[in-house]
């Protein structure tokens, strides 16, 4: 009776019997009380990302906006604690507008810390070109892109900076432009609105919905035989805007409209398709104008307040399943672009350097049928205003010098 009771006994305690002896084993010793330090934070749990590189040029303010390079739907509850020996660290952002003795490399870091503490690091570069990079050289450029080129303000502010006495005498190059239309000794680009990265490759006819408007073409990159078949043929395209010659730079915004549908649980496999669309298209670049300086532009950010998409979208996008999707393509395309084996082709940072905040469109109304106080709010979810073009463009400009510079 003894032993039966010892026996259960244990099994209530969850202790074993070792042996008739009936030698109960001993308790395993206790966990040590709960730390009431805090734990260390996890690996980077905000995915803080930044480009190898950011590119800065003598004259032109650069940006490194902190919303934009961390994927969290608050960045106000976070502090951004910049390390640079250039530069002003302030809330929302770092700037930074170069003299002409800046030029060279400087180290940048940004610690970012919650209320737990540090929760990331990372670091990356800040290059300034010579002002007078390219100076005295004749290069043709071509903008390619989306409903972003279209609008035409970033490469024009790419023109307006190129056209400095310091700076190589350009040609755009391109079917489109101001009006939909080049011009010729100005203004030239490849942006076509709603096109993605997979259009330029395979769009052979119009829209099957009739649309009267210019995009409404195949690609220009394509030769279309009787049958509907589209083979891509720079050489036939260089011939037609740019007297045969494969131009000196190209470059490439696109990404907005590739991903911008995309959700959580299609999001992988998207992104797959996107980058093998690009190494097509790139790689046929890279075949017809073996020495051109090739740039690959990260995609933009969005407005920084869900009005903006509502505006736009009504309840068919939010903001952040947008800003998801963006984060997770550029990093992706770090990945993928950052370790290149291509000594020219880089990529460019056009998401960091943009105010989602301020330079986006807005529009003043009331606050509600109700209330007849005016309210201003952003409208517009991924279409940037004239300033965030500009500082697209700035981008572009600080990237065209630092590779020129090399």
């Amino acid at each position: 009776m003894k032993k039966n009771l010892l026996s259960m006994y244990a099994l209530a305690c969850g202790t074993a019997i070792l042996s008739c002896s009936c030698m109960i084993a001993p308790s395993p010793p206790m966990s040590p009380p709960p730390s009431t330090s805090l734990p260390p934070p996890r690996p980077n749990p905000i995915s803080l990302q930044l480009p190898e590189v950011i590119y800065a040029v003598p004259g032109v303010e650069i940006n490194v906006y902190f919303d934009n390079i961390v994927l969290v739907p608050n960045p106000d509850a976070y502090v951004f604690d910049v390390t640079c020996a250039k530069g002003r660290n302030d809330a929302k952002r770092w700037r930074f507008l170069p003299k002409p003795e800046d030029v060279g490399e400087f180290k940048w870091k940004v610690s970012v810390y919650g209320l737990t503490g540090l929760v990331a690091q990372a670091e990356t570069k800040i290059v300034v070109a010579k002002p007078d990079a390219g100076k005295g050289r004749k290069l043709s450029v071509l903008i390619v892109g989306d409903s972003l080129t279209n609008a035409g303000v970033y490469p024009a502010r790419v023109f307006e900076l190129m056209s400095g006495d310091d700076n190589p005498a350009i040609t755009m190059v391109g079917s489109n432009g101001p009006g939909y239309k080049p011009q010729p000794g100005g203004v030239a680009h490849e942006g076509w609105g709603g096109w993605a990265w997979k259009t330029f490759i395979s769009k052979t006819k119009p829209h099957p919905k009739e649309n009267p408007t210019p995009p409404n073409i195949p690609s220009r990159f394509l030769v279309v035989d009787d049958e509907g078949k589209g083979t891509i043929d720079l050489q036939n395209y260089f011939k037609l805007y740019n007297n045969g010659n494969p131009p000196d730079i190209v470059t490439f915004q696109l990404g907005v409209n590739d991903v911008f549908g995309a959700n959580d649980d299609n999001l992988e496999a998207r992104i797959d398709d996107i980058l093998a669309s690009a190494d097509v298209l790139i790689a046929a670049f890279r075949q017809a104008a073996p020495y051109a300086i090739i740039g690959v532009g990260l995609v933009t950010p969005g407005a920084a307040s869900q009005d903006a998409f509502g505006a736009n979208y009504a309840c068919g996008q939010t903001r952040w399943q947008y800003k998801k999707n963006q984060h997770r393509l550029n990093q992706a395309m770090l990945q993928k672009f950052g370790q290149s084996a291509d000594p020219l082709l880089s990529l460019i940072p056009t998401h960091v350097n943009l105010d989602c905040e301020n330079n986006f469109p807005k529009t003043t109304e009331p606050v509600n049928v109700g209330n007849e106080a005016q309210i201003t709010r952003l409208s517009n979810g991924v279409h940037p205003a004239p300033a965030g073009y500009r500082q697209i463009g700035d981008t572009f400009y600080a990237w065209m010098k630092a590779q020129l510079g090399r």
